[in-house]
This record gives structure tokens, C-alpha cells and sequence, in this order.
């Protein structure tokens, strides 16, 4: 049994050491296949980490710490994978932090083109409203004037802007994002971008220093719009990068920053078109801004503030090109040869009076100072229509034409007054500049048309009462200005003719053949000058004129009477003043009905103007002449004469020695009659 015995045992010997053999090779086969495991995720690892897949060589190394590492049986092996995976994670971490470092410098290169491309969308759409508002303005005019002719067509245009168009890559931001998310680092990256992305918006909103804001302007705020949209764009698809209030955190500090620079720069600007430059700029950053949903009101505001001042620059430059058109004038009737020329100063401001074509060449009523008036103040509408629109106020017509009133009444009526008012100024330049005025007065309805079709306002809120320029009545009444200018002028040159009286002789012995020398001065005078009043002054005006020029040569005919220069005259110097009338009665009536006054409205004979000497030279001649105290008919034959006048021009008649009233009963009975007249209206005074 014991040799049996000791046979088996060593068989069981042999397999229990048969079963450990197996054992350990087992072990050592699970070993193996759990190391090559490892290597292979190793070199999958690495051949991630080689081509920049950081997410999947991450996912990787969590593998293999998660699966694989506490099982390794090799300690070597272990202990280096345990030193190499926060080696690998932070190698991992160093670059995507380069690469989303590598974006911030490229982004804010990136950001100014992507601004201005972003402007010159907004740019254009506003050029599509324009002239969409532009179409509606010609539908509407078309539809006033009663054409039939109108076509109405419905755009189913797509007006948004396709922002497809602004390429620029964020990959890095992502992947820097989610990798560091990855890492557990997810709150310092989004502080370290915050950070960043708020020194490179104070670096942009720096003024150069080298170049001019005027010649940097459109730089600095492409860039400002270039890196908001960026914003935008990370706000909305990075997945909490970064949250709202610090995205309006980023815009408040910029648009205070701004507001700050705008109210500096527009302070020291002393030239319109130089705000006015920047302004539209502004505003079209406000346009591109509004559309990502940022609040640009505090913006727009600013440009509010300035329009003061910018239309003040305006009126200044206004007032320097209007007062050289008023000292380069010549004040002579604008002569049109051909029919462009026509068009381009008569009919582009509807100064026409008729719709009929004339023949050319053509003599205007005006100077060259209307056109040339008239397109400085549509400049003027058009430069402020831009400043006002796309501002804060949707509706700024009633801005515009106040500013508008502003010119025409602060600026163009005070120089054509100041002008007026000239103590050298000629009769033919005070008559020209009335007749301009007028003119002027009849372009204010042009100019509130220009300024409603501008501002998109319909004609029929622009033709009501409240359309309608103050400016308006101001020129008119400008116009009695230079009116009684004109009469002072003439009356003045008429004072030179009658200056002549002083050599009448008023004690002749027959009276004078052809009447006296100074009226032939006079008439001559008036008949070379009324032509050219009739052609270029309102029939109105024509009217009043004349009239006053006949009645001062009226007064002065009175007033020579009552002057110690005629201390006693005879009935031939009345006589000789009698055909002086006539010959102006007939120059009165002869203009009254030539010249279409006999059409007015209400109209009284040029003759009247003259009524008062007339009268006085009747009652001299009058044989009765103590029928003036008649009520009756010195109501129906005196009623202008004044008794007071009377009574010392007849003192004067009455006073002459007896050897001029030896002609007869006549003559004493007429020196009897006005002695008792000056009796009677001494008593009665």
C-alpha cells in the first residue's frame, strides 16, 4: 500500500504542480492582454494627442485611469502611466489654451472687417428703405396729380441680411471651452476668456493717437461692431461661456466709453459735413448693433444732443455762401438762353408762374441771387433731413423745418434786410432785390414740399395749415420793407428834381407855355423807371409804388407852396402848376390802364394819388373859391385838402401887390373870395 501510496502521491505531486502551472500561466495571459490593453489605448492616445483630438485622447486617458490603471499587474508600467496622465491632461490643456489664445489675437484682427462688412449691410438696407420710401413718395405725387398711369407692384423682397456672410470660425473657443469643462476647469475658463475679451474691448476703444478721429472713425467703430457681434455670436452658441449680464456689462462699459469720446470729439469739431460724417457712421452702427439685440439708445441720444450745434455749424456756413451770392450779384434780370438752364433754375424750385415753356431766350424776374439762394437752402434741408433721420426721433419733420424757418428767416431775410437797408444801395438793385424777395417768398412752398417728401410726410399734410413756413410770412412782410426802400429812394431823386422849383418864377406875367423845367426831369424819370417796376414787381406792389411816388410829387407840390421860399405867387404860377398836373394825370392814367391795374380788384385810378394838389390848384383857379366852406361840395370837391394848408398858401395869393389883379372883375373877385375864405377859416380854426 505504501509503495502504491507513494505512486499515487507523486502523480498528485505532479498534477497539483501541473494545476499551478496553469494557474500562472492564465495570470500571466490575463497580464498580458490587460497590459496590451493598455499600451494599445496608449497609442491610441497618443495618435490622438498627435492629430489635435483632445476630446477623444481625453475620453482616452480617462479609460484608461478609470478601466485599467488599479489593475495593471505590472508596477513599472503603472507608476508610469500614473505620472504621465496629469502630464498628458495638462499637455492637452496647454494646447487648446494656445490655440484659443491663437484666436483672441486673430479675432480682434478679424473683428474690424467683420464690422465693416456688418455696416455695409446696414448700409444697404438703408439705401433699399430709401428708396423704397422714394417709390411711395413718386406713387403718391403720381396719384395727386391724377395719372392714371400708377403701377403698384408688392416686393416680396427678403430684407434681412444674411449673416452667412460674416465668416469667422470659433472651433477654438469651443474646444477650449469644452475641454477645460473636460478638465473641471470650466469656471476659470470662463473667467480667463471674460477677462481677456474685456482688455482687448479697452484696447479698442482707445483713440489712435496718430491719426485724426475724423480719419479714423470708421476704424474705430467697425472694430467696436465687429467685436459685439463676435459677442453676440459666442452668447448664443458657446453653451454659457459667457452669461447676459456680462455681455451687457461689455456694452455698457463700451457705449459709455463712446458716448464719452462722441461728446469730446463732436465738441471740437467746427465743420457741418465733418459731424455730419460721423454722425451717419454712428448711426449705422446703431442700425447693425440694434439688429444682435443690443440697446443703442444712449447712442443715438448723443447724436440728439449734438443736433444743435450741427445745425448751428450749418447756419454759419449757409450765412457765408449766401452773403457772397448777395455781394456778387449784380442784381440785373437772369437771362436763360437755353432750356437746361430753364430747368435748372426756374423749374428744379417751381418758380415758374406758368406751366407754358417760354421762348428763348428767356428774361426772368430774378437775379442770379434766387437760384443760387434757392439751392443753398435745399442743401441746407437735405444736410439736415440726414443729420435728424435714423436718430432716436421717428419723426423729426417738424425738426427740420424749424431749423428750416431758422434759415430762412434768421439768415437769408436778415441779409436781404441788411441789404436792403444799404445807405449806397441804387434804385435798380432796391427794385431788383424786392422782386427777388418775392420770388423767394413763392419757393418757401417748394421748400416745405422738399422738406415733407424728404422726411416721407404725405403732400396733403404738407399742403394743410400746419405745412406751411413761418418764413413764409416773414419774407412778405420783408417785402413792404424793401418796398417803402424803393419809395424812399425815389422819393429822394423826385426830392432832387423838385429841387427845382427854387428857380420857378411865381410871379410871371404869363403863364408857362410848356409847363415848368423840373417836371420835365420827373417825367422822364418815372417813365425810364416804371417799366422795369412793372416787369419784376407783384402787380400789387406795382400798384402801391406808383401810387406812392404820385403822391409824394403831390406832397411836394403842397409842401413847395408852403415853403418861405414862395412867399407870394400869382395865378400864372398856378396855372403853370395846373398844366404840370396834367401832364402827370396823363402819365398816371396812361400806366393805369397800359400796365393791367385797371384789373385789380377794387382798383382806383393812379390819378387819385395826385388828388390833393389837384384839388388845391382848383380851388386857387376857382372863381368861387369861398365855396370850400360849402360842406356839400367840399365833401364832393376838397375832401383831401386841409383847411390849415389852405388858409397859408391863400395868405400867400391874397398878400400880392393890386397891379396883379388889374386884369378885371374876375381878379378881384377871386382875391375878394379867398380873402374871405381865409377869414372865414381863421374864424372857424
Amino acid at each position: 500500500m505504501q509503495a502504491v501510496g507513494i505512486s499515487l502521491l507523486r502523480s498528485l505531486d505532479e498534477l497539483i504542480e501541473c494545476h499551478e502551472i496553469k494557474s500562472n500561466l492564465s495570470e500571466a495571459i490575463r497580464s498580458l492582454k490587460i497590459c496590451a490593453t493598455v499600451m494599445h489605448l496608449c497609442v491610441t492616445a497618443n495618435e490622438y494627442l498627435t492629430t489635435d483630438s483632445y476630446y477623444p485622447a481625453l475620453k482616452t486617458l480617462d479609460i484608461i485611469e478609470r478601466d485599467y490603471l488599479h489593475q495593471i499587474p505590472a508596477r513599472v508600467l503603472r507608476v508610469l502611466l500614473e505620472r504621465q496622465l496629469p502630464v498628458c491632461r495638462a499637455h492637452i490643456e496647454r494646447r487648446v489654451n494656445q490655440e484659443f489664445s491663437d484666436w483672441l489675437v486673430q479675432i480682434r484682427g478679424m473683428a474690424r472687417e467683420i464690422g465693416q462688412l456688418s455696416i455695409g449691410q446696414a448700409s444697404s438696407a438703408r439705401q433699399r428703405e430709401e428708396e423704397l420710401r422714394g417709390r411711395q413718395r413718386q406713387a403718391e405725387e403720381q396719384s395727386r396729380s391724377g395719372s392714371r398711369e400708377c403701377v403698384y407692384i408688392l416686393e416680396m423682397e427678403d430684407i434681412d441680411e444674411d449673416d452667412s456672410l460674416l465668416k469667422f470660425d470659433l472651433t477654438p473657443v469651443y474646444r477650449a471651452h469644452y475641454i477645460n469643462t473636460c478638465l473641471g476647469l470650466q469656471d476659470q475658463f470662463r473667467e480667463y476668456y471674460y477677462k481677456n475679451r474685456h482688455l482687448q474691448l479697452n484696447s479698442d476703444l482707445q483713440i489712435s493717437s496718430v491719426q485724426s478721429f475724423l480719419e479714423c472713425h470708421q476704424i474705430y467703430f467697425s472694430q467696436i461692431a465687429g467685436f459685439f457681434i463676435v459677442e453676440d455670436r459666442v452668447l448664443r452658441t458657446a453653451s454659457g461661456l459667457i452669461t447676459s449680464s456680462q455681455a451687457e456689462n461689455l456694452w455698457e462699459s463700451a457705449i459709455s466709453k463712446v458716448n464719452s469720446v462722441l461728446e469730446d470729439q463732436f465738441s471740437r469739431m467746427q465743420t457741418a459735413s465733418h459731424l455730419l460724417l460721423v454722425k451717419d457712421y454712428v448711426s449705422l452702427l446703431g442700425a447693425t448693433l440694434r439688429r444682435y439685440g443690443y440697446q443703442v439708445g444712449p447712442l443715438l441720444d448723443v447724436l440728439d444732443k449734438m443736433r444743435d450745434k450741427y445745425h448751428e455749424l450749418l447756419l454759419n456756413d449757409c450765412r457765408r455762401q449766401i452773403n457772397d451770392v448777395l455781394a456778387n450779384d449784380k442784381y440785373e434780370q437772369m437771362l436763360m438762353r437755353k432750356e437746361y438752364e430753364y430747368n435748372m433754375n426756374v423749374l428744379a424750385f417751381h418758380l415758374q408762374s406758368t406751366e407754358i415753356m417760354p421762348a428763348f431766350p428767356y428774361i426772368a424776374p430774378f437775379s442770379a441771387t434766387v437760384p443760387d439762394c434757392c439751392r443753398i437752402v435745399r442743401s441746407f434741408i437735405e444736410d439736415s433731413v440726414s443729420f435728424l433721420s435714423y436718430g432716436s426721433h421717428m419723426d423729426y419733420y417738424d425738426l427740420v423745418k424749424k431749423y428750416l424757418d431758422k434759415l430762412l428767416i434768421s439768415v437769408l431775410n436778415e441779409a436781404l434786410l441788411k441789404l436792403i437797408r444799404n445807405p449806397s444801395l441804387g434804385m435798380s438793385q432796391a427794385m431788383q432785390i424786392a422782386a427777388n424777395m418775392t420770388v423767394l417768398e413763392r419757393a418757401c412752398s417748394f421748400f416745405a414740399e422738399h422738406v415733407g417728401r424728404l422726411c416721407g410726410i404725405p403732400m396733403r399734410l404738407v399742403d394743410s395749415p400746419h405745412g406751411i413756413l413761418a418764413a413764409k410770412d416773414v419774407l412778405r412782410k420783408s417785402q413792404v420793407v424793401a418796398h417803402e426802400r424803393m419809395l424812399e429812394l425815389v422819393k429822394s431823386k423826385v426830392d432832387e428834381f423838385m429841387a427845382l422849383t427854387a428857380h420857378i418864377n411865381w410871379t410871371p406875367d404869363d403863364p408857362p407855355q410848356n409847363g415848368n423845367v423840373y417836371l420835365n426831369e420827373v417825367i422822364i424819370y418815372l417813365e425810364t423807371l416804371t417799366p422795369s417796376a412793372q416787369a419784376i414787381l407783384p402787380i400789387e406792389a406795382f400798384d402801391k409804388w406808383v401810387k406812392g411816388v404820385l403822391n409824394h410829387i403831390s406832397d411836394c407840390i403842397i409842401n413847395t407852396l408852403l415853403s418861405e421860399e414862395v412867399r407870394r405867387f400869382n395865378v400864372n404860377a398856378i396855372m403853370g402848376l395846373e398844366a404840370d398836373l396834367r401832364v402827370l394825370e396823363a402819365f398816371a392814367d396812361e400806366r393805369f390802364h397800359n400796365s393791367g391795374l385797371d384789373k385789380l380788384q377794387s382798383a382806383t385810378n393812379l390819378k387819385q394819388s395826385l388828388a390833393e394838389a389837384r384839388q388845391l390848384v382848383n380851388l386857387i383857379l376857382s372863381n368861387q373859391p369861398e365855396l370850400f366852406l360849402n360842406p356839400v361840395i367840399r365833401e364832393k370837391n376838397y375832401n383831401i385838402l386841409d383847411y390849415k394848408k389852405v388858409i397859408l398858401i391863400a395868405e400867400k395869393y391874397r398878400d400880392l401887390p393890386e397891379k396883379f389883379f388889374r386884369g378885371g372883375s374876375k381878379q378881384a373877385a377871386k382875391k375878394k373870395g379867398l380873402d374871405a375864405l381865409v377869414r372865414r377859416l381863421r374864424d372857424l380854426g
